[in-house]
């Protein structure tokens, strides 16, 4: 996998550098919430651009329907790059039509274009090898050299995430080799006692990561809606809390099989449970009550993690040298269900460990709690790109920019 490194020593002084980032950021109408992933991406732009290139950045964001769609469009976050590089970023208004070809016609050395959302082309997501080729081969006309940025999306078989780079020279950019390494040390030569911390809505979104960090991890904590699948697992009344009851056989299998590896399994031990889901616009009190989480009411729902399993969670990580951590503890979003997720984060802040945060709901959680990001080993740009690596499947934009 050439690097921007070897790229860059190469020349690219009046070129046309195709960079995919990943802009998918979160907007509150037009407004960015969490910046990260532009400022994550940043570095490979800045470098380009320094060096001459005639920077093109495309990106995805939420999910239209391969059509235009103004709620999805990517300029506040081409506004905000312009912002953080300093330097105007124009911005194309299609992604290969006329404004695009113009925009990008009109780059001079060290300039920075960005395209409109890729996902308002049906191409660029489509199952169809050939209708995806045949946008690839548009996107292609714009460009006269590849870079591969866009961890967050390397795990999706798109036009331009796997179909570009087979039409340019190509290389990775520095986002993607840091999040590669960092991955690596997760997987191989594991610095011990090990911990993984899972968190999030559905279980069955974590299976295959489980199934695969059993042979790695020394100990795995569950937390988030996925809990309450192995609580029932366990044979105990959840009350009305997600639960997915088809991946109950699945999950007693795994807790089975991490008794026969030596791999512990921490479950939470007292939940915040409530009648009702906390409104997350008004964030109005909710006024949870703490209960045994082997005692959930039958009419209550499980929102969070209680005060002993926060506690629970801290001194299991305590000591740990590794921790990879994905999914929120609870309903992070309403301050009243927001102190399990921010059990977690300090005690990966405060532990010893080299801790990565797997992106995703994680990582923004971080950021809105108000974590300084130095405190952790690395935050993750893609959450399940995180998880299909450590799952040890082949990701579509990893392969693509292998030589």
């Amino acid at each position: 996998m050439k690097t921007i490194d070897e790229l860059l020593a190469e020349g690219v002084t009046g070129k046309r550098v195709f960079v995919r980032a990943d802009l998918n950021v979160p907007l509150d109408g037009t407004t960015i919430t969490d910046d990260g992933r532009i400022r994550a991406v940043r570095p490979t732009i800045a470098r380009l651009a320094e060096a001459g290139a005639r920077v093109v950045v495309a990106s995805h964001l939420g999910r239209p329907k391969g059509a235009p769609d103004p709620a999805f469009s990517l300029a506040p976050a081409a506004a905000r790059l312009g912002e953080l590089l300093g330097s105007d970023v124009a911005f194309a208004t299609d992604t290969v039509g006329e404004s695009a070809r113009a925009t990008v016609g009109a780059l001079t050395d060290g300039q920075v274009a960005v395209l409109e959302n890729l996902r308002f082309n049906a191409g660029e997501t489509s199952k169809d090898d050939a209708e995806r080729g045949a946008f690839a081969d548009r996107l292609a006309e714009l460009a006269d050299v590849y870079v591969g940025d866009g961890f967050g999306a390397v795990h999706r078989k798109h036009a331009s995430v796997y179909d570009l780079p087979a039409r340019l020279p190509h290389a990775a950019g520095s986002l993607i080799a840091t999040e590669v390494g960092v991955l690596k040390k997760l997987t191989e030569d594991v610095a011990r006692p090990y911990a993984v911390v899972l968190g999030g809505a559905k279980v069955s979104d974590k299976l295959g990561v489980i199934d695969h960090l059993l042979e790695k991890a020394d100990r795995i904590l569950i937390g988030g809606g996925m809990a309450y699948t192995f609580l029932k697992a366990q044979g105990h009344e959840v009350g009305i809390s997600l639960l997915q009851e088809d991946q109950v056989p699945a999950v007693q299998g795994y807790l089975k099989r991490a008794e026969e590896l030596g791999v512990e399994f921490v479950l939470p031990v007292d939940v915040l449970v409530s009648a009702e889901f906390p409104d997350l616009k008004t964030k109005a009190p909710a006024n949870p009550t703490t209960v045994a989480a082997d005692a959930i009411p039958a009419d209550q729902e499980g929102l969070d993690i209680g005060p002993g399993t926060r506690e629970l969670y801290a001194a299991k990580l305590a000591d740990a040298a590794t921790v990879f951590w994905n999914g929120p503890m609870g309903v992070f979003e309403h301050p009243d269900y927001a102190e399990g997720t921010k059990a977690v984060a300090q005690a990966l802040a405060d532990a010893e460990a080299f801790s990565v945060v797997g992106g995703g709901d994680s990582a923004a959680a971080v950021r809105i709690l108000g974590f300084d990001e130095n405190a952790f080993g690395h935050i993750s740009t893609g959450g399940g790109a995180s998880l299909e690596y450590l799952e040890g499947k082949t990701l579509p934009g990893l392969a693509a920019l292998e030589d």
